[in-house]
């Protein structure tokens, strides 16, 4: 049967592949240590899941408005007015499954097809592939190592053209851990005003920063107009399996994506929202402990691999995440590149990592080999980890 020829340009998240291999192997009795997926090895705090069970108790499984209930846009009204130095109203927040879909939703509402729209590389991927999708065009600004993994602004200037529609950022970054500094989002801010660009800002690590404040794009004048804000649970509060996120924008473009959330999911599982509720407005202990938990071991892997031979990083402001360049090992073990160095050291060393071409594909002109690691494990694993690698890459 024919299918849709759209479908030839949607791509996927790589790291879920890897997921079902490394549980694949893990069934046939191996000793994996993962560093591939991106999701908080905390139980979600028991006051949340309480809020939770609450709900159900209480009769709140039946539909909710497709935006999300109003006390929880109220609660999310309130955080982001806190956390950003904005003023938010409720009707500008939507409420979804996971923050997944704004981006998706986000695009649809924005994006028209042959419009121009510009993306971090590396990044999340499904920027690029929902981009593809709905038939406009990738535009990748490389994030460059040398600038700790921010983009050259001369670069981004060029970038921009009558036919660009939106740019797309995310701070704290995935793959990199990198985070914008002010200047970076004022310039982006400046271009987005002149030219009528919106702006797409992945926030989702907002929480998760070390050694500075965080810092949004909405808050700069004239922006919070022009800009849909992405935030969600999944990482400051181990909620992943649990789907709940939102977006921030405009109230009249939170119309437009609450008639696309109607048609797609009709609405956010209801008694869930209640515990989102209590995630934000209950004690912030669990949360806190657990980035502090993460700051140490940011430490230790960067440090760890620092010392293994043909590795070098910079290391990571904020997420969980470390990219360092194995440009060095690959040809040290004679590897074409970083797809092959995660295979060697998958079944070679039992270690999960991810490869540059996880998060897009390569820049124009691109030769350095990068692979990913999440520190979201514990310490003992990461040691074990760091053992087992330079084992591998410096026999």
């Amino acid at each position: 049967m024919q299918r849709a020829k759209r479908m030839e340009r949607l791509g996927t998240e790589t790291a879920f592949e890897v997921l079902a291999q490394v549980n694949e192997l893990k069934r046939k009795g191996k000793d994996i240590i993962s560093f591939a997926i991106g999701e908080p090895d905390f139980d979600t705090p028991p006051h949340i899941k309480d809020a939770a069970a609450r709900a159900l108790k209480e009769g709140y499984t039946h539909y909710s408005p497709s935006a999300g209930i109003l006390p929880l846009r109220e609660s999310i009204a309130r955080y982001i007015s806190k956390t950003r130095g904005i003023e938010v109203d409720p009707d500008e927040v939507v409420v979804t499954p996971g923050a997944k879909p704004i981006i998706a939703y986000g695009i649809l509402a924005c994006v028209n097809e042959g419009d121009e729209v510009i993306y971090p590389n590396p990044g999340f991927p499904i920027y690029e592939s929902f981009i593809n999708f709905v038939g406009a065009k990738p535009v990748p600004l490389p994030l460059l190592e040398e600038k700790e993994f921010s983009f050259d602004p001369e670069q981004l200037k060029r970038e921009v053209t009558d036919k660009t529609r939106m740019i797309i950022i995310n701070s704290p970054h995935n793959p990199t851990g990198g985070v914008l500094t002010q200047k970076d989002l004022e310039l982006i801010a400046e271009i987005c005003i002149e030219n009528d660009i919106w702006v797409v800002s992945d926030e989702v690590y907002s929480q998760i920063i070390y050694d500075e404040e965080f810092r949004s794009i909405a808050s700069i004048p004239g922006m919070k107009e022009r800009t849909i804000l992405i935030d969600g649970f999944s990482k400051t509060y181990a909620m992943t399996g649990w789907r709940l996120g939102f977006g921030v924008m405009p109230e009249d473009l939170a119309r437009d994506v609450t008639r696309i959330q109607t048609n797609v999911n009709s609405c956010t599982n209801t008694f869930i929202q209640h515990a989102g509720i209590e995630a934000l407005e209950g004690p912030q202990d669990a949360s806190l402990a657990m980035v502090k938990e993460f700051k140490e071991r940011c430490d230790i892997i960067w440090k760890g691999l620092s010392e293994i031979k043909g590795i070098r990083c910079v290391k990571p402001k904020g997420a969980f995440y470390i990219y360092p360049n194995v440009t060095q090992v690959c040809r040290n073990l004679n590897l074409k590149n970083s797809k092959e160095l995660q295979e060697y050291l998958l079944y070679e060393a039992n270690v999960a990592v991810l490869g540059r071409t996880c998060f897009g594909r390569r820049n124009e002109g691109e030769k350095d080999e990068y692979i990913r690691l999440s520190y979201a494990t514990s310490k003992e694993d990461i040691l074990e980890g760091l053992e087992r690698i330079k084992k591998a890459v410096e026999k």
